[in-house]
């Protein structure tokens, strides 16, 4: 019977469970039995779930063969950590043996006199693979690639190909089909690995390649990569360069990174944090961090003060409507987020474009002021139950329909503004919009509660 997903969960939990136990009681030599008994992502997982002086201790009792394994699996920030305590001979060593591609993203991020000496350390083979990856940059395909790969040519037979694969004895790892090439090495589809395994060995490889299944260039986004993947349920793909030659592959393993970062970026940078961000970092450090977002969002506050300022003497008459400013500027906020969260995951999707976004802003507009109108007669008679007065009823009921309005239409051209600025709207829209929101929504109550109020 297969292991329910929940019991892998709860028998991983139990054994890290387990070595906490040992580390606090000071065990170390059962703590490094343990450890080294996880999957290099467990140990990975485990060390960033640790404050940096236990981080540092547990990273000595990591195998040293494991190194490079554990590394890859590290968020950056943390790797960047351990790595800066260690020698360039432990380095070197801990670069042995790993694909090419978590190679390309290891060596992106160490010292030029690391990466040299690694790179000599290497046959020339290897060596001349590494450095076509590490020519493109680290989000694209050409980035993501290995360039270990099996090819074979269109004329053979399959029972030629099974007899070559033999003499192999191994093949890289995720091999769901080999790619098929010309004298030129130009790319022209693939003979997925069933195929070979089913058809008749005196059959042909050309006829039984899939030539369907395009390459994908190496300047291809990565975003546009997982794109790929998802659309057409691939495994690996190939790597293809302009002059159609077969420069490597891209495997879901590195596809599923991409899908990853893409995910938390949003909720990151929506929140003034940088990607990766180390939970347990310095206090300094992370206070830095932060520190510029909350001064941008005490800069806005400021401003939104100053809009409530204008109409002091309004609010001295009426003190309702300093009671009821915190639900008009809420209900903006609401509906504002709702909409930019949609609008930033459809450019990230690659699915908002000139062509659409008109469209979108007059389906956004409506979507506001229909549930604006709803709930601003709900919050209406609420506040006509609340004061006894229609008058200021009738002022939050229209104060609530502009700012939910204004909310919906912010939220779709904020981050389509910024997008054309080029800066990133999951980290710059949220400020904004709240800006927006806020004056919006205080302008609009007070504004109608000073003409038809006093």
């Amino acid at each position: 019977m297969a292991t329910a997903p929940a019991d892998v969960r709860s028998d991983r939990e139990a054994r890290l469970d387990a070595l906490r136990a040992a580390l606090d009681s000071g065990t170390l030599r059962g703590a490094r039995r343990m450890i080294n008994a996880l999957h290099p992502a467990e140990i990975a997982h485990f060390l960033e779930s640790l404050p940096p002086p236990r981080r540092e201790i547990t990273w000595e009792l990591v195998d040293r063969e494991l190194d490079g394994d554990v590394l890859v699996e590290l968020s950056e920030e943390v790797r960047a950590e351990l790595i800066r305590d260690m020698d360039t001979h432990e380095i070197v060593a801990a670069t042995e043996g790993l694909d090419l591609d978590d190679l390309a993203d290891l060596l992106a991020e160490m010292p030029e006199a690391v990466t040299q000496q690694v790179l000599r350390s290497m046959d020339h083979q290897d060596r001349e693979r590494l450095k076509t990856v590490l020519a493109y940059p680290e989000d694209s395909a050409g980035g993501l690639m290995n360039t270990d790969t099996v090819s074979v040519r269109p004329d053979v037979t399959l029972g030629v190909v099974l007899r070559y694969l033999r003499m192999r004895r191994e093949l890289p790892d995720r091999t769901d089909c080999l790619f098929v090439v010309d004298r030129n090495d130009r790319y022209l589809g693939v003979l997925p690995v069933t195929s070979l395994l089913t058809e008749d060995e005196e059959q042909s490889v050309s006829a039984v390649i899939d030539s369907e299944v395009r390459g994908i260039a190496p300047d291809t986004h990565a975003s546009e990569v997982a794109q790929l993947f998802e659309g057409r349920d691939l495994l690996s793909a190939a790597v293809v360069g302009a002059d159609g030659r077969l420069l490597g592959r891209v495997t879901i393993d590195d596809v599923l990174d991409v899908v990853r970062e893409q995910a938390e970026h949003p909720l990151l940078t929506a929140a003034g944090l940088e990607d990766e961000e180390d939970v347990f970092a310095g206090v300094r450090r992370s206070a830095r961090r932060r520190a510029l977002w909350l001064g941008v969002n005490l800069v806005t506050a400021f401003i939104a003060s100053w809009v409530v300022g204008l109409f002091e003497a309004t609010i001295d008459q009426v003190v309702a409507l300093a009671v009821l400013m915190p639900v008009v500027a809420s209900m903006g906020g609401i509906a504002g987020t709702q909409t930019v969260t949609l609008i930033i995951r459809g450019i990230a999707l690659g699915q908002i474009h000139s062509s659409n976004a008109r469209w979108l802003f007059f389906k956004e507009l409506s979507v506001g002021a229909l549930n604006g109108a709803v709930w601003a007669t709900v919050v209406a008679l609420a506040t006509w139950a609340w004061f006894g007065t229609w008058q200021i009823a009738a002022v939050i009921c229209a104060a609530i329909v502009i700012n939910v309005a204004a909310a919906a239409v912010a939220g779709v051209l904020i981050p389509l503004g910024l997008k054309r600025l080029r800066v990133d709207p999951a980290l710059a829209g949220g400020v904004i919009l709240t800006t927006v929101t806020d004056i919006v929504g205080f302008a609009a109550l007070l504004g109608l509660g000073t003409l038809f109020l006093l």
